[in-house]
């Protein structure tokens, strides 16, 4: 993909403030020094959600499911959850559950990427997911990105949600790295011969029809780099400190039943910490659990394990924005599969049918 120097008609005027509370002057000052440091973007690809849009909310929009799914019909059921759990739980009377209801069958059968129901507009939007890259390689987290104070390692610990409760407004002001990213980004098109034609000109079509660029928060991934290049091992996560967590979990209980460490029947509890084993599978469990406990000194952002050096990658989204609020799926986007049924039938008032 290129940025380009794309200067697409109808954009929004940004609207620029400058920061004046010294930890949003740190903050800043932070991507001034990431804005000096980069280089050409590491474009990943599509990311999709869903958002909301109630009377009197225009031109916002609220997201519902984090934009983090790979394709479309990931998205598509998300909503197809939201809306059924609503019909069950939370309904005002029969006429609004037969109206979920009704929505929740289109998404069982068709792909239905805009919906109004209940007073309530829903859409499936897309986002490109990227990363800052320069002579260092791809961007790291930032000194000023969220970290708690105290890092809690649970696995049952509550972990914020990415995008909860997040409202994009295409009005709302900006600092000034964030205007000129948004500026760099807006002519970001799918080019070269390894994209297919319908891809290539879904993307500059959306030049024209999503003109604007807004930002999603930042969300911290880990990748692994082998002899092509980064590829990511996780999915995205709301700190970075979650993204090591993620880390942390595969290499003392995932990768170790992977690769035969740890024997299939073995508990929930036993990890590379504390599994027991002899000979060779011994010295690699304890070069897994040392690999995880050199996560836990500090924000540790980098190791290399086995040969592989893996690495929390400080990764961007960004939605196109139109006359009508933010892209939805494109033509060109892959779907997994074919609209299906996910959940059991409700009746008009909200029970499961005992048939299912």
């Amino acid at each position: 993909m290129d940025p380009g120097n794309v200067e697409p008609g109808g954009s929004r005027p940004i609207v620029v403030r400058v920061p004046v509370e010294p930890v949003e002057a740190v903050v800043e000052a932070d991507a001034i020094d990431a804005v000096a440091r980069a280089g050409a973007p590491v474009v990943r690809g599509p990311l999709f959600g869903v958002a909301e849009q109630r009377a009197g909310d225009a031109p916002r929009w609220r997201v519902v499911i984090e934009v983090t799914s790979s394709c479309p019909r990931q998205a598509r059921d998300g909503l197809n959850s939201w809306l059924w759990f609503r019909a069950k739980d939370h309904a005002q009377d029969r006429a609004e559950r037969r109206a979920l209801l009704a929505a929740v069958s289109r998404l069982e059968s068709e792909r239905v990427d805009d919906l109004a129901v209940a007073g309530v507009r829903y859409r499936v939007v897309r986002a490109e997911e990227y990363a800052g890259a320069g002579p260092d390689g791809i961007e790291q987290p930032r000194p000023t990105d969220p970290e708690p104070l105290v890092p809690d390692w649970a696995r049952t610990a509550k972990v914020p949600g990415i995008d909860e409760g997040l409202v994009v407004d295409p009005d709302a002001p900006v600092t000034p790295t964030q205007a000129v990213e948004q500026l760099a980004m807006r002519g970001l098109c799918y080019t070269g011969a390894r994209f297919p034609d319908d891809v290539c000109a879904d993307a500059r079509r959306a030049l024209d029809t999503h003109p604007d660029v807004l930002l999603l928060p930042a969300t911290f991934t880990v990748a692994e780099r082998g002899g092509t290049g980064w590829s990511p091992v996780s999915g995205p996560h709301a700190t970075a400190h979650e993204a090591r967590k993620s880390l942390d979990f595969a290499l003392t209980w995932m990768w170790p039943r992977m690769h035969g460490m740890i024997p299939p029947g073995a508990g929930a509890h036993v990890d590379a910490r504390t599994g027991a084993a002899d000979g060779e599978r011994a010295a690699r469990l304890a070069a897994y659990a040392g690999a995880a406990d050199s996560l836990r000194v500090g924000r540790v952002n980098q190791l290399e394990l086995d040969g592989t050096l893996y690495q929390i990658v400080r990764t961007r989204r960004l939605l196109r924005w139109g006359p009508d609020g933010p892209e939805g799926p494109r033509p060109s986007d892959v779907n997994t599969q074919e609209p299906t049924r996910i959940h059991l039938t409700l009746d008009e008032d909200g029970n499961v049918q005992p048939s299912d």
